[in-house]
């Protein structure tokens, strides 16, 4: 057989037969069935009075997954959540590694240095009390390698430490130090705002921050170290800002959790008293202390504060969760540009404030449920107003849209590059400084740990959230990483974008009706496991990541995007119900295993190279359920066009109902192991 004449064809992606035969012979396979429009614009079965051959239909079971959730248990050991109150230097009963919460929330640093006593005494004088001795102040006198000092327990690791310091302050830039010189001298909550990236200015307007350090020449020598004469976080309800007062107040309350008890047990020395070859910023000099039996670096308290002020910006504004969290690990890295810390001394500060913000917002009365919706609330609605954005997806929207490219300028966005944050964020979870234990370890995760996820991942069970954050968590067997409850693995950036690893079945149900991540949210993660996923509810969840889990997937109600080639993973793919969109971009959507319709529909965002299209390894199962086709921005397909929307190895049924937009006139053709649409006509 030959095309009719005059017939102009183009084949967009491969196909299992040439377009010249699917138009003259169906396809190739004597099953085709042709479509015309209804007046409702869908597509209805039947051409001509003729009927298709009769086909068998054998629908398979649902992916079976494991078969069980995963879980994870509270470790057995004492919680920060439970003791935090006796991170405090000025009781005699909470002075050693047992009874001070914040010294041994870092204990994993015993791995590397042991301090000249086991105690928070560090220029501490208390008396005797409650039955505890009294406390005299350490003979420590700070100086490195003196007869007072402690012992370093793992001579590779403090070197690489203190290397890294000599070795970037040695190659600091101007515009570097310029950083480090802010993040040093301003209030540390008004320095980590600019985080919000476009909702910089909104934010500092609505809780009145200000600082007093703001026009610093990066061209010239940097002015002598000064102190910040502004609000720090801004004004609270007491204070009378009716507009963001709750939010100031809700991180205030987060700021306490000093690092000065942890600092006094472990008396660990600044990298620039270890070593002449450690440069401080020239305008920083003046600002070193000449006490050092009292200036411990571990772990770093700007950075600490830093982290508090951050992660209660992000329990506030979950839009910018991850963004916030890299602001706060780039003022640890400051702190390294500056001289002030090493490398441990900032991984300390992150672990000791993670623990800490999570006590507060755990186990503290005045964060009630209600006061935290309160702030949550109000944050939410000034930056609503402020951007212009009808509710907290447009809000999202908002807080990823540069607004500028002038990097001096406040709503510049810096951390818009989440997949290279990503990396720069892991980097400095460890900064590669080697292992003081065994790696492929089990990761825990401390009590009350999921509360730091409350907001950013609100569709998930609390149990859910302790999974996210087990399967995010870091290897073991790095620096800090060994607290007994597992804070110094958390690794936050990973855990906003939703799970790691399926090691046992998720079911998420997302309700649109409750807005915010509930309706619409985005999981980035490359995700591994042997467990299957079901997506239930009217939400809308969109995987985006280099996918291999094998337990399959089940889309029973709501939206599932298919962001990536590999969104869904090595598994069967079952849709019940809901709409699967397909629209992976530069090539097709590639599922491992069967997929298999019941119901729902199939979107398909059709684009260059096959882009969107389905390439399914098993076979294709249609029992019923619709398909839609719309194109990606930019592709223009034109009438005469077929496309192969689905191709396998094997293909059984037929769509109830089939459009593509912009065009009223198409024909379907389904092959042996093809689905192909032609355009016909608009």
């Amino acid at each position: 057989m030959v095309p009719a004449p005059n017939l102009r064809l183009r084949t967009l992606v491969l196909a299992v037969a040439s377009a010249a035969a699917l138009m003259a012979c169906g396809g190739g396979n004597g099953n085709n069935v042709s479509f015309t429009p209804t007046a409702s614009g869908t597509i209805a079965s039947g051409s001509g009075g003729s009927s298709p051959t009769a086909e068998t239909v054998t629908v398979p079971a649902e992916p079976a997954g494991l078969g069980r959730t995963d879980t994870a248990p509270i470790p057995s050991v004492l919680a920060y959540v439970d003791t935090g109150a006796t991170n405090q230097r000025d009781n005699p009963c909470t002075v050693t590694l047992d009874t001070n919460a914040g010294a041994r929330v870092l204990q994993g640093f015993l791995d590397i240095w042991t301090p000249s006593s086991l105690k928070v005494d560090a220029g501490v004088t208390l008396a005797a009390a409650n039955g505890c001795p009294a406390v005299s102040p350490s003979t420590w006198s700070g100086i490195p390698g003196d007869s007072t000092d402690g012992t370093v327990k793992s001579a590779t690791i403090h070197a690489a430490n203190i290397n890294y310091v000599k070795t970037v302050t040695q190659a600091r830039t101007t515009a570097q130090g310029l950083a480090a010189y802010l993040d040093d001298r301003r209030g540390k909550g008004y320095s980590v705002s600019d985080g919000m990236g476009p909702l910089t200015s909104a934010w500092r307007a609505g809780t009145q921050q200000t600082t007093t350090i703001t026009a610093v020449d990066p061209n010239t020598a940097i002015a002598p170290a000064v102190n910040d004469g502004g609000n720090n976080v801004g004004v609270g309800a007491s204070g009378g800002n009716a507009n963001m007062g709750l939010a100031v107040d809700f991180i205030n309350g987060l700021a306490a959790g000093s690092t000065e008890p942890p600092k006094r047990f472990y008396k660990y020395a600044r990298p620039w008293r270890w070593s002449s070859d450690v440069k401080v910023v020239p305008a920083l000099e003046s600002a070193k202390s000449t006490t050092p039996a009292t200036d411990g670096g571990f772990p770093s308290g700007h950075t600490a504060e830093a982290w508090r002020d951050t992660l209660a910006m992000a329990y506030l504004v979950p839009q910018r969760y991850q963004e916030l969290v890299a602001r706060a690990m780039e003022m640890g890295e400051n702190r390294i540009l500056a001289g002030m810390h090493s490398p441990l001394d900032t991984m300390g500060g992150r672990v000791h404030a993670t623990a800490v913000v999570a006590y507060n917002l755990s186990s503290v009365a005045s964060y009630s449920d209600a006061a935290k919706k309160a702030a949550f609330d109000q944050a939410q609605a000034w930056l609503r107003a402020q951007s212009g954005s009808a509710d907290f997806n447009a809000l999202a929207a908002y807080a990823r849209t540069p607004r500028t490219t002038d990097a001096a300028q406040p709503d510049f966005d810096r951390f818009s590059d989440t997949a290279a944050w990503r990396r720069t964020y892991l980097q400095r979870m460890t900064y590669g400084l080697g292992t003081t234990g065994a790696a492929g370890q089990p990761a825990t995760v401390p009590k009350s740990a999921e509360v730091l996820l409350e907001t950013r991942l609100p569709y998930l069970s609390a149990d859910q959230r302790r999974v996210v954050l087990k399967t995010t968590a870091i290897d073991s067997g790095y620096p800090l990483g060994n607290d007994g409850e597992g804070w110094g693995r958390l690794n936050l950036f990973a855990a906003a974008d939703g799970y790691g690893r399926f090691d046992g079945d998720v079911a998420v149900t997302m309700d649109a009706s409750l807005g915010g991540f509930h309706a619409l949210d985005r999981w980035r993660n490359d995700i591994a496991g042997a467990g299957k996923l079901t997506k239930l509810g009217s939400g809308q969840l969109r995987l985006s990541g280099n996918n291999v889990y094998s337990g399959g997937t089940v889309l029973a109600a709501g939206l599932m995007g298919a962001d990536s080639a590999t969104a869904l993973g090595n598994g069967d793919v079952f849709v019940k119900g809901g709409t699967l969109e397909s629209t992976a971009a530069g090539a097709p959507l590639t599922l491992a295993g069967r997929y298999t319709q019941t119901a729902g529909t199939l979107s398909v965002v059709a684009g260059a190279n096959g882009a969107g299209l389905l390439k399914v390894g098993g076979t294709a199962v249609i029992a019923g359920g619709d398909l839609a086709v719309r194109f990606a921005s930019g592709y223009a397909p034109k009438v005469g066009d077929t496309l192969t929307v689905i191709q396998a190895t094997g293909r059984q049924g037929r769509f109830g109902n089939v459009t593509v937009q912009g065009f009223g006139k198409v024909s379907v053709s389904y092959t042996a192991n093809a689905v192909l649409v032609r355009i016909d006509g608009v």
